[in-house]
């Protein structure tokens, strides 16, 4: 699977908060059809999100 890609603007590693929730802190975990995989920081146990660009901004 194909982690990153030329369309992206977040790399994976990136921090950043979704715009509808801007308090939980997410990092980029994987990109993968112009979809963000994200997760919660410092909480592994949490489910992960998947966003669109569009959707976050960086913290």
């Amino acid at each position: 699977m194909n982690t990153s890609s030329k369309d992206n603007i977040y790399p994976v590693g990136t921090f950043v908060t979704a715009k509808i929730n801007p308090s939980l802190p997410l990092v980029i975990h994987q990109y993968y059809q112009r979809i963000y995989y994200c997760a919660v920081v410092n909480d592994p146990a949490h489910k992960q999100f998947a966003y669109f660009e569009r959707e976050l901004t960086q913290s």
